[in-house]
């Protein structure tokens, strides 16, 4: 079996379909990825192997799939009317206790991106690019009501920036993200930088 993707016609309900994505991320919480196979896959959720590479192509497919699945609501659905709004709207859209598992499993998958060029290239078309496209519209929104001015060079950075605050708050701080520090950062840092008053 290859892990190249090739076009399939969904034969999964929405249902089964979310069972699946939750066996895979309790393996990849047990065991990470690169110990997690299409093998353990069929036998923790009863699926044939062959069902599994003909809807997903391969491992990576999979997996970064299931992350986006778990992902409550989009980007591009939040407008609050400010980007102060959206943005700590944005953050609300997770409870604490699932950033700190989501979090983890992002440390993870961005360790074994480094190693798996399938898990990275499925990682970035299938979660970063989209994600990002998504928070660039809520961006164009702002700059749209006049709340940020077109030319402001931060704009180029936001994501790197919130991303790195969700990413990098373990490492620093030795603890995990939550909304309360999300949220603070977001009116400490980020809104300033776009030139956007944080009360």
């Amino acid at each position: 079996m290859t892990e190249v993707a090739t076009p399939r016609r969904s034969r999964i309900t929405p249902e089964r379909e979310a069972e699946l994505y939750a066996a895979v991320l309790d393996l990849l919480r047990e065991v990470g990825y690169d110990a997690l196979t299409m093998d353990a896959v069929a036998a923790r959720t009863r699926s044939s192997k062959a069902t599994l590479y003909r809807q997903w192509g391969g491992k990576a497919e999979l997996v970064v799939k299931a992350m986006r699945h778990q992902k409550r609501g989009g980007v591009a659905d939040i407008d609050t009317g400010s980007l102060r709004g959206d943005l700590h709207a944005l953050v609300a859209q997770e409870d604490d206790c699932t950033m700190e598992q989501n979090s983890a499993l992002m440390r993870a998958l961005a360790m074994a991106a480094h190693t798996n060029p399938d898990l990275r290239q499925a990682f970035k078309e299938l979660l970063v690019e989209p994600e990002m496209e998504e928070f660039q519209r809520v961006l164009r929104r702002a700059v749209e009501r006049g709340e940020v001015r077109a030319d402001n060079p931060a704009l180029d950075y936001i994501v790197h920036m919130l991303v790195g605050a969700f990413a990098t708050r373990t490492l620093i701080d030795d603890l995990p993200p939550t909304r309360a520090f999300l949220i603070a950062y977001t009116d400490a840092v980020v809104l300033p930088a776009l030139g956007v008053p944080s009360t």
